[in-house]
């Protein structure tokens, strides 16, 4: 299968140790209509490979496979755990390839990637730990009749769906804690990132997980996989992470066999700056949570709602921060802005910031796209954006701050939750009431006090409303992949 001989002999090289094929069963294969896909740089727009497309009859004989080896779950516990252990080891031993090809098929700069590979990393170490512990429980009946017997199962085969702007980190995150329940999968990667994934498969392979347990469908064509797949009663789950407006058809389509599902959809998260927060830090924290990724992240702040009486301040320092960001390709050093995945991102971004000068708001750095080659936006922050703005009401996923100001606590409260969305939040105050007290009122599911990232294996990730439902990571997350079962015994004792 053709793969572009480009940059240099380096960047060759490496795209050379990614598998382009399907992995079904025991084997790297073709699709099976001979289709194919191409992967581009955003920072350059050249090609980087050529990829494997799964067709609906792949994705069929991907589900044959992880049917039949469904037996994976008998496995003792350890032995799954150690495979996670070694995958983690070998991960953390190719940062640097999993670091370059993502910031090649996705932009992010070079030091970003590196954090995501080591987070990424984290998701195999931590349910390498958690495979051991997925404890049942032994009790009595209340009346003393019976002794209550549970035991945690794998729900069965599952499909994994993950997203382009984390490639590692959301395979990681779904394929360790199905893997530690003792469940079989397919994973279907991102169209427009799915290098990552077929390296993170082949290092699974390398770990020694068998042949069938993981099934990696790439495709041009999400639905030529998510359809029949859903459609099949042998699949048992489905864990997607996506815009909300996939998650709801996914949903639907899941509700015919009545799956598990696991949903982490949109964001549209709020950053609260109380007057009297530190707003240094408060700066520092707005950069993480805004900037990371280029504010392609689902846990992006979206929109800054900041006290009346800091508004000025806080603009001004975070306008000067986001001035000395460099913008460039990611493989460069010093570059901490990377390109938009694709060119209608970028169209986006400057429909957004035009939609936002039209409804009164007021361009204090950015605001426009660079011309040349590759999807690059200017950093930027919008002053004085009023709630119907599209840069309020949407999800931005770009590098575009726009600020708003209150004057009341519980207006503060008011403002974050006018929304459908429910992911994650942000709250800058030096007072620990208050920060209880945003905590009861805010309806997300995660919410950061005076701090800007807040992502980590060992806690709970997920959404309420139309951010989704589940938790991945943590204890929680192997919990998804599995079902209670309850054995009623007879008493001894009882008469």
């Amino acid at each position: 299968m053709e793969k572009r001989t480009n940059v240099n002999t380096a960047i060759t090289e490496l795209i050379n140790k990614v598998p382009t094929g399907l992995l079904i069963g025991d084997q790297w294969k073709e699709s099976s209509t001979g289709e194919t896909f191409d992967v581009f740089n955003p920072a350059t727009e050249e090609k980087l490979a050529t990829i494997a497309s799964a067709t609906s009859q792949d994705a069929t004989e991907a589900l044959d496979a992880a049917y039949k080896n469904k037996g994976w779950v008998e496995t003792p516990a350890r032995e799954r755990a150690e495979i996670l252990r070694r995958a983690y080891e070998l991960v953390t031993e190719r940062a640097e390839d999993f670091a370059q090809l993502m910031t090649l098929e996705m932009g992010k700069p070079l030091a970003e990637a590196h954090g995501e590979v080591k987070y990424g990393a984290e998701f195999l170490r931590w349910f390498s730990e958690e495979t051991v512990r997925n404890y049942g429980r032994y009790v009595n009946t209340p009346e003393g009749t019976n002794r209550i017997l549970t035991s945690r199962k794998p729900v069965g085969p599952c499909l994994l769906i993950t997203p382009w702007n984390f490639p590692l980190a959301m395979a990681t995150r779904k394929v360790a804690p199905a893997i530690a329940a003792g469940c079989t999968m397919i994973l279907k990667p991102a169209r427009l990132t799915p290098l990552t994934a077929q390296y993170f498969a082949q290092t699974m392979l390398d770990a020694g997980l068998p042949h069938g347990v993981l099934n990696v469908v790439p495709s041009a064509s999400a639905s030529a996989i998510s359809a029949p797949l859903l459609a099949d009663s042998r699949l048992r789950k489905v864990s997607f992470t996506g815009s909300t407006e996939v998650g709801k058809k996914l949903l639907e389509q899941a509700s015919a066999n009545v799956l598990r599902t696991s949903m982490e959809l949109g964001g549209n998260a709020p950053f609260i700056v109380f007057d009297d927060a530190d707003i240094d830090d408060a700066v520092n924290g707005a950069m993480g949570a805004k900037m990371r990724n280029m504010g392609q992240a689902c846990t992006a702040a979206n929109r800054f709602i900041v006290h009346e009486s800091v508004a000025e301040e806080f603009t001004e320092k975070f306008a000067e921060k986001i001035r000395q960001m460099k913008v460039g390709n990611g493989m460069d050093e010093g570059v901490t802005c990377g390109p938009l995945i694709e060119k209608k991102a970028q169209e986006q971004m400057s429909e957004k910031v035009a939609d936002a000068v039209a409804h009164g708001a007021r361009i204090v750095v950015g605001g426009h796209a660079i011309d040349g080659a590759g999807y690059f936006f200017e950093p930027t922050v919008l002053a004085n954006v009023p709630a119907e703005a599209s840069v309020i009401r949407e999800e931005i996923f770009g590098p575009i701050a726009p600020i708003m100001t209150f004057s009341d606590e519980y207006e503060a409260y008011r403002m974050a939750n006018n929304t459908e969305y429910g992911l994650a939040s942000y709250v800058y105050t030096k007072d620990y009431q208050r920060q209880l007290r945003a905590a009861d009122h805010l309806e997300f599911g995660l919410v950061g006090w005076n701090a800007g990232v807040i992502s980590n294996a060992a806690a709970p990730f997920g959404g309420v409303k139309h951010s989704g439902l589940g938790r991945e990571g943590a204890a929680e997350g192997i919990d998804e992949y599995t079902y209670t079962q309850y054995i009623g015994v007879k008493d001894p004792y009882a008469l």
